[in-house]
């Protein structure tokens, strides 16, 4: 074990948990501004939410986002700017959002809002910020220029670019350099293609059941991936092999995230427990124990934060919260 890892096993066993309230049902997605100064939430109760400072605020201070008519069901900051985001809806739109016009506006709250082809379950930014991938549950992939498209005489054409698959599809993401689009499939492959021109590069056989999740080391030397086969894949970006696995969860793993320093990854499933390991050896550092399963996890762009939620909004309760784990000087709230 290196000896950063086994500095932050001691350390992340004294580490404070903070309680993000807002939400009137279960938090389905979590997600961080490019600079860290705020923590996004989507939910099943059609809004999203910003906070804002979160090691010095409370749940009063977020902002509230209030424009679908259906489940958000994703959320994903614009990476060269950290006023603004998507969100994407079982509603069959997307919207672009700026929250520092959110915060102030009453009629038009919203950069725009794209109408979709059907309920959308996943969505991506790509690296230097001209692109949005919105996938829905009919396995459709839109490719959307957040800048709109057309000329001056025209209405702007948001959408691009579609792609229709013969698989499941589930989470998508761009590498870190742009060129090239993954897919994790339902066949438990990553799909990977070039980008802009979409042409095939491999289906990497990843899994031996549907492949939920994935996400890149910041380092770009790595990427993960998160099957229903209850294994975290640890895989080389330029040679495409398995590294090694992580095998702490029994249940399908629905949502990964790797650290800042590429040296933590965190995975949730409908284990009642989130495990938080070495990239570079495997072994557990740190688990996290949680009420009901995991939906969304995300590490903080700079600091040992971890943002995760899951499925604990009950009958007896019904607001759905989040929480904020890690090495800073959190305070209840």
């Amino acid at each position: 074990m290196t000896s950063l890892c086994t500095r932050l096993k001691g350390a992340l066993a004294n580490a404070p948990t903070k309680e993000l309230r807002g939400h009137q049902q279960k938090v389905l997605t979590v997600g961080w501004s490019s600079d860290g100064r705020r923590l996004g939430s989507g939910s099943a109760d059609k809004t999203a939410r910003v906070y804002t400072n979160i090691e010095r605020t409370n749940s009063k201070d977020a902002l509230e986002l209030k424009a679908h008519t259906g489940d958000v069901d994703q959320l994903c900051w614009d990476p060269t700017h950290p006023d603004r985001l998507a969100t994407a809806s079982l509603d069959s739109s997307i919207i672009m959002w700026d929250v520092r016009t959110a915060d102030r506006s009453k009629t038009s709250p919203y950069i725009c809002k794209v109408k979709t082809t059907g309920e959308n379950i996943n969505l991506c930014w790509s690296p230097d910020g001209r692109n949005i991938a919105v996938g829905n549950k009919e396995d459709v992939v839109a490719f959307i220029d957040p800048r709109g498209g057309g000329d001056a005489t025209s209405e702007k054409k948001y959408i691009w670019h579609t792609i229709k698959n013969d698989v499941e599809i589930n989470e998508i993401s761009w590498n870190f350099a742009g060129d090239l689009f993954f897919m994790t499939t339902g066949q438990g492959t990553v799909r990977i293609l070039e980008f802009p021109g979409f042409k095939q590069v491999t289906d990497l056989y990843a899994h031996t059941a549907n492949l939920y999740c994935l996400d890149f080391d910041p380092r770009g030397k790595y990427f993960a991936t998160g099957s229903a086969d209850a294994l975290v894949a640890l895989w080389d970006l330029d040679s495409l092999l398995c590294l090694r696995t992580f095998g702490t969860l029994e249940w399908p793993v629905r949502t990964i995230s790797m650290s800042h320093d590429g040296e933590l990854i965190a995975s949730g499933s409908e284990d009642r427990i989130i495990d938080i390991s070495s990239v570079e050896t495997g072994h557990n550092i740190y688990t996290i124990h949680t009420s009901a399963a995991t939906n969304s996890i995300a590490w903080h762009p700079y600091k040992h934060l971890l943002a995760y939620a899951g499925d604990d909004a009950m009958a007896t309760r019904p607001e759905g919260n989040l929480r904020v784990f890690g090495l800073s000087d959190l305070k209840n709230g």
